[in-house]
């Protein structure tokens, strides 16, 4: 059963599961639907059509559904979907899809989204992604599992952010970044691979020495880039983790690759 501080509103059609925590002062809307054991702890807001998984906690004046900021919306399907065990701490914003960009705005399971972060609308983000604080997502932008977002950095919209890659705190990200990938600077470059995170993460020695020398032959080989991830694709045809590599590249998005300091272009 669903406990609701008596300060808090919740409209008529809210579907609550079992165990759900309304905190004081809250403000939870008719289309919304919050999983199993979800805690509003106080001063939080989630509008329009919304879904949280299961023991997800958001902390005060987190605001969740709001409309996408894009002037070109004109008031069509708008959603928000969360997945189970993410941790929204203050003053969070996830607004909703556009009518123009598919509708639906999703974060996947166990993200952490640190004070002050934002996901614009359209944005697809993949499980186990911590936002630090004030990191910023533009609209429509795609990030992959186990991303880390350092502090106060901003993605420009449409960008693709690989799996496994890091961004570092302030930097600017103008363009896709591989998977794997280490983003720094004002103006974001890639600064190697995400060594650190792929050692926690269990990575043997031998799949790192690869991606390092997958990495080099991309970027610093002979050829264009096209013609380099085709080279890479035969250097590497039964490694799993490069193959992600290739696959992103050949995948393509409307903004260009992210590339080492001391290139302009590939």
């Amino acid at each position: 059963m669903a406990r609701i501080d008596p300060s808090a509103r919740v409209e008529a059609g809210a579907r609550l599961g079992a165990d759900v925590v309304v905190g004081p002062f809250c403000i939870v809307g008719a289309e919304v639907e919050l999983g199993d054991g979800v805690e509003l702890m106080s001063h939080v807001v989630i509008a329009g059509a919304v879904r949280i998984g299961a023991r997800t906690k958001l902390h005060p004046f987190s605001v969740i559904g709001g409309s996408p900021q894009a002037l070109r919306h004109a008031g069509g399907e708008s959603r928000v979907e969360i997945g189970a065990d993410c941790t929204i701490r203050e003053s969070v914003t996830i607004n909703g899809g556009s009518d123009f960009g598919g509708g639906v705005t999703r974060v996947g399971e166990r993200c952490f989204l640190m004070a002050g972060s934002h996901v614009a609308h359209d944005c697809h983000v993949g499980d186990e992604v911590i936002f630090a604080n004030n990191a910023t997502l533009g609209g429509h932008c795609t990030v992959g599992d186990k991303v880390f977002l350092g502090g106060q950095c901003g993605v420009h919209q449409f960008a693709r952010i690989g799996e496994q890659s890091i961004i570092g705190g302030m930097s600017g990200v103008e363009h896709d970044v591989i998977p794997f990938g280490s983003v720094l600077g004002s103006r974001g470059k890639l600064g190697g691979l995400n060594l650190v995170g792929l050692k926690r993460r269990g990575f043997s020695r031998e799949a790192i020495h690869a991606l390092r020398r997958a990495y080099r032959q991309l970027f610093f080989g002979e050829g264009n880039l096209a013609e380099r991830v085709e080279q890479v694709a035969a250097t590497f045809p039964d490694d799993a983790n490069v193959g992600k590599i290739v696959a992103f590249l050949r995948a393509g998005s409307k903004r260009r690759i992210t590339v080492p300091r001391g290139l302009d272009e590939v």
